[in-house]
């Protein structure tokens, strides 16, 4: 058994970066073998908060590997209701509609897919299959191989809150969140029983978020 942990790393104010630099920062997080391809191009109406693997657009766009075109939502389980009074993501159901504007192997394809996005105006995201155990940093970090590990950089029409750390197997509380636009999220399963990983955020991904999110960015968790 153990834990599944969404973390997030993010800019101090809810800033959404140039679609230009937004593009360089999903080509150098594979390029300096931070993730894998293949990676898949969202557009629509995303929650930042919603499970990366388990039922997001994110994770149907990843695990599915549905054609170019393709109109995800977000998928429903029986404990989720439509009551608006629910507890807001993570604690409550996301509700999710996108398109799958494009996916493959090539990063440097991201970019001409970007350019053609409907970059500001809907919700964004570049979602990458996994991290890149080929590289020792990562391999030490996480301690062992897992696929599972699917990275989201997102770039948001509108800010949305992102708790700084929640627990979702609790009742929604009223700990402090941060604004975001523009953040990148990754999954990961550790031990029972621990809450993160020794150490923080993951240094190899930071090194490179830290060029475009500032020396201040911010980094938060959500498990359950």
């Amino acid at each position: 058994m153990g834990i599944w942990t969404d973390a997030f790393i993010a800019p101090p104010e809810p800033t959404l970066l140039r679609p230009e630099a937004f593009g360089r920062l999903a080509v150098e997080l594979a390029r300096e073998r931070v993730v894998r391809a293949p990676w898949g191009l969202l557009a629509g109406r995303l929650c930042v908060n919603a499970s990366l693997n388990w039922g997001s657009v994110s994770g149907q766009a990843r695990w599915d590997r549905p054609p170019v075109g393709t109109v995800l939502r977000t998928e429903e389980y029986p404990w989720d209701t439509p009551d608006p009074d629910d507890d807001p993501p993570p604690w409550g159901p996301s509700h999710e509609e996108a398109r799958l504007l494009a996916c493959g192997e090539k990063v440097l394809d991201i970019l001409p897919a970007l350019r053609a996005a409907p970059y500001g105006d809907e919700d964004i995201a570049v979602v990458f299959a996994h991290m890149d155990f080929g590289n020792r940093a990562i391999t030490d970090y996480f301690r062992y191989e897992d696929e599972r590990t699917t990275l989201a950089c997102f770039a948001l029409a509108r800010p949305q809150n992102r708790p700084l750390s929640a627990n979702t197997c609790r009742d929604m509380d009223d700990g402090p969140v941060l604004p975001v636009r523009t953040c990148v999220v990754h999954t990961f399963k550790h031990a029972l029983g621990t809450l993160g990983l020794d150490g923080g955020p993951l240094p190899a991904l930071t090194s490179v978020t830290s060029r475009y999110f500032g020396p201040d960015q911010i980094s938060g968790e959500t498990w359950g």
